[in-house]
């Protein structure tokens, strides 16, 4: 699984970096934010996209997979 790692960023960052991890793989991915409204921003990109997405709150932000 290819992991994103967004935590600290500003957006539109998490949501480019996202995409561009979709564009080069079939498997799914693990992306990490920091914000709450960075996981809805990419959670809402992912299903746009017709993705299944998961994400669970850790301790230093949120992690989300998306498959």
């Amino acid at each position: 699984m290819k992991e994103v790692d967004a935590r600290g960023l500003s957006c539109p960052e998490p949501l480019m970096l996202a995409g561009e991890a979709l564009k080069n793989t079939k498997e799914p991915i693990k992306v990490l934010v920091t914000e709450p409204h960075q996981k809805v921003n990419v959670e809402k990109f992912a299903k746009s996209r017709g993705k299944t997405v998961v994400s669970s709150e850790t301790e230093e932000g949120f992690e989300i997979t998306i498959s």
